[in-house]
């Protein structure tokens, strides 16, 4: 009987056949190697796509806690104390027009921004008024429409109004994202232009510019640059003209 004869060596065996046999080799691979799929183009892009960061309102979506809701806000008529008649009359003074601030002398109505976290909201122009609400968002847009002594009669971006005392204001103008949707802020004014980032609903930033009767305005908003169609925000009129 012929045998076959058996050599091994690292990693694996040589089987050899004994003279007169047909030799036959087999082999254990020492490293098995696989190679990659190749990735299809599609799938190349879709991880290499600039992805666009979104920004959200840092203090939530309520700006404003009530505190009285139901107490009726006072006009500067009801407010005001009564003035004892001087002795000797004095001339009258002529009248403020409706359109300028009675204690400022700056045009009304007029844009203007919370100064800090925490401002009371009052019913009437004192101290004295109970407080509607509390508003919790620095910078938050308001609309000034009436002036009593230091306090302002202001709305916000949904309608609701009070008296707030005009040391709680600043006059940096600001806005806030309105709507439903979260708003594209782009690198040009052009809904074809690059996206910077997706603004959120209820959002606070600043104005830079806006050209009187543009669609587009130039703000700033959670550290990105841009420009925001004037649509989708508050705190400017439509043809107001903000420069920088």
């Amino acid at each position: 009987m012929r045998s076959a004869i058996l050599v091994f060596y690292s990693g694996g065996f040589l089987l050899t056949a004994a003279p007169g046999f047909a030799q036959s080799t087999i082999e254990r691979p020492t490293t098995a190697t696989h190679s990659a799929p190749a990735h299809s183009a599609a799938a190349v892009k879709k991880t290499t796509a600039k992805k666009t960061p979104v920004v959200k309102p840092k203090h939530g979506a309520v700006p404003r806690h009530p505190v009285h809701p139901k107490a009726p806000v006072a006009t500067p008529k009801e407010a005001a104390k009564p003035v004892p008649k001087p002795v000797a009359k004095a001339p009258a003074k002529p009248p403020v027009p409706a359109n300028v601030g009675s204690n400022t002398g700056l045009p009304l109505p007029r844009y203007a921004s919370l100064k800090t976290d925490d401002i009371n909201m009052r019913s009437g122009p004192g101290a004295r008024y109970p407080v509607l609400w509390t508003y919790k968002r620095r910078e938050l847009p308001v609309r000034i429409e009436r002036e009593f002594d230091v306090w302002r009669l202001v709305a916000d971006m949904d309608g609701i109004k009070g008296w707030v005392n005009g040391a709680t204001l600043t006059g940096r103008r600001t806005f806030v994202v309105i709507g439903t949707d979260a708003r594209t802020l782009r690198a040009e004014a052009s809904d074809d232009s690059e996206a910077v980032a997706l603004l959120k609903p209820g959002v606070v930033g600043r104005i830079h510019s806006c050209d009187a009767n543009a669609a587009w305005c130039q703000v700033q908003a959670g550290g990105y640059h841009g420009y925001l169609q004037r649509n989708a925000l508050w705190g400017t009129d439509a043809g107001e003209a903000i420069t920088p």
